[in-house]
């Protein structure tokens, strides 16, 4: 399965509209030329239309729509609903109006008020940048406590997993979640498979114990924080807690966890904590020539994804697609 040809057939099934704040950088601009060309999604782009057209130069973003907060007809209708929404935060009218200049906030509102249906940022702005006004504006979803982040890891010649295709999560955001916050990344992780990859999660809570085999702070955290998943999605495929051999391997999982429903089958991994996550993400990534696709986030109520800072052009068009196919569900 080529995992990013896959999600951009499925975003042209259904058109979104994706907003794309960072119009100073050339890397947004060429990826909005290469997306709009694709026709992944329609696109906005916020900025100064003049200042955007001199930047393109050759490139052609004329399907694009360019909106400038500074005269926009909308901009002060956003100010408002953003003072509404912070005002017992000590939120003031005239600070809600200087907000919504940055373009990051208003795009964040842009989606908020069901002009676009999702945001991409963070060539040239911090995680916290792109996810703060995703939580001052968007917050998160229904029966989640938090927003948290996953790769979609592809590892080539592999016959694990859904076809050597994983979740990981959470690798890029949430350092040390309590047992209740991890029992919703595992649960958002799992719709995250359902939504990008397709098929039935099959979810492992990872330890470096299996099944009791050690007992220690550490491992008490996964045990509670498995039981709490279950609790609230009994449905889920789910186990924990489990090492990462018995997790993924048949025959290791059979002698360390025999008759659990996920040992030796799991496609979505859940890491105690951020150190094992990114840690593992990129030795996968490195060691095993695997594709990596993320930090995407979960749990927001709105599709909203960062970009790694160091991305490219085409490194945009896949989180593009990506935010329309989340954006359909």
């Amino acid at each position: 399965m080529d995992f990013l040809k896959t999600i951009s057939e499925r975003a042209k099934s259904d058109i979104k509209t994706i907003v794309l704040p960072e119009s100073e950088d050339i890397r947004t601009i060429k990826a909005a030329a290469m997306a709009q060309e694709q026709g992944i999604a329609n696109l906005i782009i916020i900025g100064n239309a003049e200042k955007v057209a001199q930047l393109a130069g050759e490139l052609d973003i004329s399907k694009c729509r360019i909106v400038d907060p500074a005269t926009y007809e909308n901009t002060e209708k956003y100010a408002e609903t953003f003072y509404e929404l912070r005002k017992n935060k000590g939120m003031t009218i005239e600070k809600a109006r200087e907000t919504m200049q940055d373009y990051v906030y208003f795009a964040t509102m842009m989606v908020k008020m069901g002009e676009a249906d999702g945001m991409v940022s963070g060539a040239c702005h911090s995680t916290a940048n792109t996810v703060r006004p995703a939580l001052q504006i968007l917050k998160t979803k229904p029966g989640t406590s938090m927003v948290s982040s996953f790769f979609v890891m592809c590892v080539p010649d592999c016959k694990y997993g859904n076809e050597g295709i994983f979740v990981f999560s959470d690798c890029g955001l949430v350092e040390n979640p309590d047992a209740n916050g991890l029992a919703d990344i595992a649960i958002e992780a799992s719709n995250s498979f359902k939504q990008l990859v397709g098929g039935e999660p099959v979810v492992s809570m990872l330890s470096y114990s299996t099944y009791g085999s050690a007992h220690s702070e550490l491992t008490e955290k996964v045990v509670n924080a498995t039981k709490i998943a279950k609790e609230k999605a009994p449905e889920l495929l789910l186990d924990g807690e489990l090492q990462a051999d018995a997790s993924i391997i048949p025959s290791v999982g059979a002698s360390k966890a025999p008759g659990s429903p996920v040992a030796g089958k799991a496609n979505v991994l859940v890491f105690p904590d951020l150190n094992s996550g990114n840690i593992c993400y990129k030795l996968v990534q490195r060691l095993a020539k695997a594709e990596a696709y993320g930090p995407i986030l979960q749990g927001v109520a709105r599709p909203v994804n960062d970009l790694s800072r160091g991305c490219s052009a085409e490194d945009i068009v896949g989180v593009i697609a990506i935010t329309a196919v989340q954006a359909q569900a």
